[in-house]
């Protein structure tokens, strides 16, 4: 029998015990406060707890989370459904609901199907160092390229500190997907219909693809744990062929600085996601304060994530800044400074760029034949898709960039 609490006002209370003892649930407490609320999931563990939205803030989030426990929330206003999606709630239904309506929600949590397929999806982590290199921009564009493809494509924004994914694609982010994916999978309800329920839809004629968004506001970081970012990572892989992670750019390990060994880390979710990734991308701007930030972040992913996964990019190349022949320039530096060879150059397009930010698009979208976007799709090609036959590729990528939207 699962065992449910209710905080309610008293008009709604009587009906909700009644329907709850009629269907066979076992009510463990009924309350009118989020304080009082709060103990009981601390105290009683109930499998669920069926909650007004005016009671709702971000502590009793925190609680149900700790406990454990899935929340229900009935809301009245419209004002009150936008609360309840800034806090990364899904399951929410109107006060005035019938009782069939809020059942399915308790039933459907009962009857997640487990995955009953081998994992088969890869992942891949677009990391880069703190100064703006061009992480988002490049997991963006190597989405895109997975999804022109024709491959089923999942871009999750795992960046705790600046998420930035959703207005650079020009979606509404009031709901962080990948928060609320992460708070489903700390309660064992994530699955399949539910990555796509708190996923949005980019679509393009080039390929359309999901996105997980991220948070809005950097003090949400502690929805985004370790363990959740695994576990979120795992049922990715049996939802769609690629997931590309856009992380921060912190590495720093704050145990060593914290006595609390059980305290949430903030940089837990980028470093859970370099060590789940199946590649990671590392990228650097290809100019002499990029390069030197780079290499002496460089010596800490190497620590973390072994080196055949890495594939180095050096964004934003230009000979402004680094000289005649940069690529070659850029080279010679990464191999004597850190041993790193075998980069890919991506050239400095700003112009495309700023039309795909200015227009909310992917670069393909905006600028199908832009350098850069041609220098994303080899990268693509070359070190994530799987070997093709020669002609058969060359074949492809002339398709791919061909396509105008």
């Amino acid at each position: 029998m699962k065992k449910v609490a209710v905080a309610l006002p008293a008009e709604l209370q009587n009906w909700f015990v009644g329907e709850l003892a009629r269907h066979g649930y076992e009510l463990v407490a009924r309350v009118d406060d989020a304080d009082a609320l709060s103990a009981v999931l601390a105290s009683s563990a109930p499998d669920f707890a069926i909650v007004a939205a005016a009671l709702l803030d971000a502590s009793l989030v925190a609680a149900s989370d700790d406990a454990g426990v899935r929340m229900i929330v009935l809301t009245s206003t419209e004002a009150e459904r936008t609360v309840v999606a800034g806090l990364g709630i899904r399951e929410v239904v109107p006060a005035t609901a019938a009782w069939p309506e809020i059942e399915a929600l308790l039933v459907g949590a009962e009857q997640a199907p487990a995955p009953s397929h081998p994992v088969r999806g890869q992942v891949i982590a677009v990391w880069g160092p703190a100064g703006a290199p061009g992480r988002t921009s490049l997991a963006i564009g190597i989405a895109a390229e997975l999804a022109a493809a024709g491959h089923s494509v999942a871009l999750a924004d795992a960046d705790t500190h600046s998420g930035s994914v959703a207005p650079a694609l020009g979606l509404l982010d009031e709901a962080p997907g990948f928060a609320a994916a992460c708070r489903l999978a700390g309660t064992g309800a994530l699955d399949r219909n539910e990555l796509e329920r708190v996923g949005q839809r980019y679509r393009s004629g080039h390929g359309s693809f999901w996105v997980l968004t991220g948070i809005g506001r950097a003090s949400r970081w502690p929805e985004l744990s370790a363990q959740r970012v695994v576990s979120v990572i795992a049922h990715c892989r049996d939802w769609v062929d690629y997931t590309v992670l856009d992380t921060g750019f912190s590495l720093e390990n704050d145990e060593e600085i914290s006595s609390d060994l059980f305290a949430p880390r903030r940089n837990a979710a980028t470093i859970s996601a370099l060590r789940e990734a199946d590649r990671v991308i590392a990228v650097g701007a290809a100019d002499p304060v990029g390069l030197s930030r780079f290499l002496r972040a460089h010596v800490d992913l190497v620590e973390m994530v072994d080196a055949e996964r890495i594939t180095v990019v050096m964004n934003k190349l230009r000979s402004s800044v680094i000289g005649l022949n940069p690529a070659g320039q850029v080279e010679q530096t990464l191999q004597r400074f850190g041993g790193i060879s075998g980069a890919v150059m991506i050239p400095f397009d700003q112009a495309a760029f700023d039309a795909a930010m200015l227009s909310g698009r992917s670069l393909p979208d905006a600028v199908a034949k832009s350098p850069a976007r041609t220098a994303i799709a080899k990268l693509v090609a070359a070190r994530i898709l799987p070997p093709e036959r020669d002609g058969l590729r060359r074949r492809r990528a002339r398709q791919r960039l061909e396509r105008v939207p």
